[in-house]
């Protein structure tokens, strides 16, 4: 059956996507085997490898707990700043004043430019120089920092492209009513956009929780990629094992997020299409012959 998107396929069209299907499944069965070989020649999937996390607590209270916690801290610090950051910067960029939207521009574009890694590692100098921020914290304040500058500017775009893309004629109907443009972004706009920028802003929030593992690798940030090497040492170089279980935790993070933000898209877009008042059958009845009349009229 073809639609305006899809023409439907025929029969030559069918066959090599049959065909392509079956080269597919075989090229990934015979990766997973080479894989599988790889790793049982190397003995890295003896149970002596993998017993440190299902057969006791001590590889979890020592190495992974503590680092899950200091990378849901980083993660939850720069999105409790930077969400807001950018929000600000974003409607600051779409100000009528020039001295306000360029200077933002120029600050959105430069922050959104540079690596964040090399933010990270700028704000670790600048902790240690300038600041009498102790040695201990001063890999969670580089790693936060960076992330906020980052990511706020990325939400800044995310924000104003969230806005732009409303019709026109929502702005143009709160000027015809008086609105000023901060009743009209405050109550008209806003309210509409975050629907519509939900998606992004959660895929941004992802990008955050991942991006706490470059502190870890580079700036002794003791997270869970931090906790790899440790742990892989103390039982018997595990690193297969060891990154195996860190990656699985991100996962996991990173799917309950956007489980969560699918959930509440979901309910803010049954929230709009319903009008939120019940009507008894009395009221419906004066208000379907109300417009009888007005019908007649």
């Amino acid at each position: 059956m073809s639609s305006l998107l899809y023409d439907a396929q025929g029969p030559r069209a069918k066959r090599r996507n049959v065909a392509l299907t079956v080269v597919f499944i075989a090229a990934l069965a015979a990766l997973l085997w080479w894989m599988y070989g790889t790793l049982q020649d190397k003995q890295q999937l003896e149970w002596a490898k993998w017993k440190p996390f299902f057969g006791g607590t001590e590889a979890w209270t020592t190495y992974i707990l503590p680092g899950l916690e200091n990378t849901l801290k980083a993660a939850a610090l720069a999105m409790v700043i930077a969400l807001p950051l950018g929000a600000v910067l974003g409607i600051a960029r779409m100000s009528d004043h020039a001295w306000i939207r360029v200077p933002v521009g120029v600050v959105v574009e430069f922050f959104r430019a540079i690596p964040v890694l090399i933010l990270m590692i700028f704000g670790l100098a600048l902790y240690s120089e300038y600041t009498n921020v102790s040695t201990d914290d001063r890999p969670l304040y580089a790693v936060v920092t960076g992330l906020v500058l980052y990511n706020a500017a990325v939400l800044a775009e995310i924000v104003r492209a969230g806005i732009l893309a409303l019709p026109k004629g929502q702005s143009e109907a709160a000027m015809a009513i008086g609105l000023r443009k901060g009743q009209t972004m405050r109550t008209i706009l806003l309210p509409q956009a975050v629907t519509t920028m939900l998606p992004a802003i959660v895929s941004q929030v992802v990008v955050i929780v991942k991006d706490t593992a470059l502190g870890g690798g580079v700036l002794t940030f003791a997270d869970l990629i931090a906790a790899v090497s440790p742990m892989s040492s103390y039982y018997g170089a595990n690193t297969i094992a060891s990154f195996t279980v860190v990656a699985l935790i991100f996962i996991a993070i990173n799917f309950a997020l956007t489980t969560f933000a699918s959930w509440l898209e979901q309910r803010l877009r049954r929230a709009k299409k319903s009008t939120g008042a019940v009507l008894k059958a009395d009221d419906a009845a004066v208000a379907g012959t109300a417009g009888a009349g007005a019908g007649g009229v």
